[in-house]
């Protein structure tokens, strides 16, 4: 059982935090209850879930996401994650409303193609890119918003693409940096990862590119403002980390290893986890 928990690598839903405070930081009204519930299925269920399965069909050996050495897995985790998907549904059926359990129904079934040998997303280093960061990034936020002010029309959510597909550009940037330790692992699979396929150097360079537009990006929809200027301080420590790592790597290209990639994911959630946090509190 002590596995099985952790498998479900509980606190990397931290790291996924600040896409749900973003949405909600953005809302016009929330309510109150269901954002609660949308909280808890998110972060102790599906999320988890998603780590459980991709843990039980992957058996990594090295280090993985939050894991140094990964524990071996048991028919167990698989169950366990499926039932915490079954979970997850029947609460968004009760207590949020059926649009966002279509949301987690879909977000189940594509995270387990993403791990599962019979379609195994994770071979296909674009398309996997595409569909994880879409899914966790862009359609989560959406899903956040609709779920806690489900009053709103088309016409008022439509603003909210830009700061979803924000979400969805700084995943564009961050995924392959935490696959850029893994080559070694992912080739004694087969697995063709986006960092594989752009390689170490140029997992650094896509980062910089999606980092610069998702600064453009907060720039068109905060304007000059006091938002802006808050998200700029906040960020000051994660910018100067990644410099610092890039410039490591560009002498050695071991530094791109497991401690500095976790390092990095850390920083960047407690960045932005206070930043939208402040966002929020400032709104309501």
């Amino acid at each position: 059982m002590k596995n099985i928990i952790i498998h479900l690598r509980l606190p990397f839903s931290f790291l996924l935090l600040p896409i749900f405070l973003f949405a909600l930081s953005q809302a016009p009204q929330i309510d109150v209850g269901k954002a609660w519930w949308v909280f808890f299925i998110l972060h102790f269920l599906l999320f988890p879930a998603s780590n459980a399965y991709n843990s039980y069909y992957d058996k990594d050996e090295g280090s993985i996401g939050l894991l140094e050495t990964p524990p071996p897995v048991t028919k167990g985790l698989w169950y366990v994650a499926w039932a915490m998907d079954l979970v997850g549904l029947i609460v968004g059926y009760l207590f949020v409303n059926i649009e966002f359990v279509m949301y987690l129904l879909v977000y189940g079934l594509v995270s387990k193609a993403y791990s599962h040998p019979m379609i195994r997303l994770k071979k296909y280093p674009i398309l996997s890119w595409i569909v994880v960061t879409t899914f966790q990034g862009a359609l989560t936020y959406v899903a956040v918003f609709r779920a806690v002010a489900p009053q709103m029309t088309f016409s008022e959510i439509l603003p909210q693409l830009v700061p979803a597909l924000i979400c969805t550009s700084n995943l564009l940037a961050i995924y392959p940096l935490t696959q850029v330790y893994q080559h070694e692992e992912d080739a004694k699979r087969g697995d063709m990862t986006m960092s594989r396929l752009l390689g170490i150097k140029g997992t650094f360079v896509n980062a910089c590119f999606w980092l610069a537009l998702s600064g453009g990006g907060f720039l068109y929809y905060f304007g000059f403002t006091t938002h802006l200027l808050l998200l700029i301080i906040l960020l000051g420590p994660l910018l100067l980390f990644f410099g610092r790592w890039m410039w490591q790597v560009w002498e050695d290209e071991r530094q791109a290893n497991f401690k500095n990639t976790m390092y990095l994911n850390l920083i960047a959630a407690v960045c932005l986890n206070i930043c939208f946090g402040v966002l929020l509190f400032w709104k309501f």
